[in-house]
């Protein structure tokens, strides 16, 4: 009888089991690496496009489209490897008595700490990179704590996901070729990125990046920001002459020695502003419903695709 308690230990022991040897593969197996890539990638981002996230139209859904990607991004390497690394290991542990929801049950707190570091690292990183953070919060008093809860979100979705083909993927080669389809797939059906035509943007209710960058607009009042495209666009063109004249020319000095400037910035801004894209508690909420929803779905078909591991011919 003791023999047998030892060999079936509860649920809850073999968790805990499980997440000490996930830490020591963290230290010893190079799995940290993850943390200084998460921060190289984050800082060629904050370089490229941050210096107007949260300042323009443009610039923030151009800035929030990239930090969504290196949730993304992070979210997958962390776990695309992890369970076909192992697959002959937890077969034969299975049979001698481990629980499978134990064993996901600690690779979803480990994903989860090692997400929130990696996010706590984007920030810092942006941050000190000179990225501006929104200056108004939804849900918590802080609004760095807001954006940093839909960062970890993303992140730990997109993990969940690459967890859940590392589940059903013959083997590392394999799961590591998958990959980058469903990184085109979350990309191109981000829903407010790509001008996709109407037949194709029930699909992006189905991506990780469609709810991250609504989450993200929304966070940072996107309808309240000027826009500068048409503005830029018309400063390219102010030496065309018309006539032997230049009328763009003499409109934008006008303009500009009238201090107006702001104001046609900002009524541009009001012809093309999006309603998903509101200052609203709603759809901020809204959005973290899909991703939480979306993270226990992947959850669960890797647990049932798991618990048949024995009939895996593999």
């Amino acid at each position: 009888m003791k023999t047998n308690e030892k060999r079936h230990r509860g649920r809850i022991s073999q968790t805990f089991i499980y997440l000490g040897k996930l830490f020591r593969m963290f230290l010893f197996q190079n799995d940290w690496k993850v943390l200084p890539m998460s921060a190289v990638i984050a800082g060629l981002v904050a370089f490229a496009v941050g210096s107007n996230i949260y300042k323009t139209m443009e610039g923030t859904l151009t800035g929030t489209f990239a930090l969504t990607c290196v949730c993304i991004w992070n979210g997958f390497f962390n776990s695309i490897q992890v369970i076909c690394r192992e697959r002959a290991i937890v077969k034969r542990e299975h049979r001698s008595g481990l629980h499978i929801s134990s064993y996901i049950s600690a690779h979803m707190i480990y994903q989860a700490i090692l997400c929130i570091l990696q996010v706590v690292i984007m920030i810092f990183v942006c941050m000190n990179l000179g990225v501006v953070m929104p200056e108004k919060s939804l849900v918590t008093p802080w609004p760095i704590v807001d954006v940093g809860i839909t960062l970890f979100l993303v992140t730990y979705c997109a993990d969940m996901l690459a967890l859940l083909v590392s589940a059903f993927a013959r083997t590392t080669t394999a799961a590591m070729t998958i990959m980058p389809f469903l990184l085109i797939v979350q990309l191109l059906f981000s829903g407010g990125f790509f001008n996709l035509p109407k037949e194709a943007m029930p699909f992006t209710n189905l991506t990780a990046t469609k709810w991250g960058l609504t989450a993200l607009c929304v966070q940072g009042d996107y309808n309240s920001l000027p826009m500068v495209t048409i503005w830029n666009s018309a400063v390219k063109m102010k030496n065309i002459e018309v006539e032997g004249e230049k009328p763009l020319l003499e409109v934008l000095q006008y303009i500009e020695n009238n201090d107006m400037r702001d104001d046609i910035l900002m009524e541009t801004a009001k012809q093309n502003q999006k309603p998903e894209y509101n200052f609203d508690i709603d759809i901020l909420t809204r959005c973290w419903t899909w991703l939480i929803t979306w993270t226990i779905l992947y959850l669960v078909v890797t647990i049932i695709a798991l618990e048949r591991i024995d009939k895996d011919k593999r």
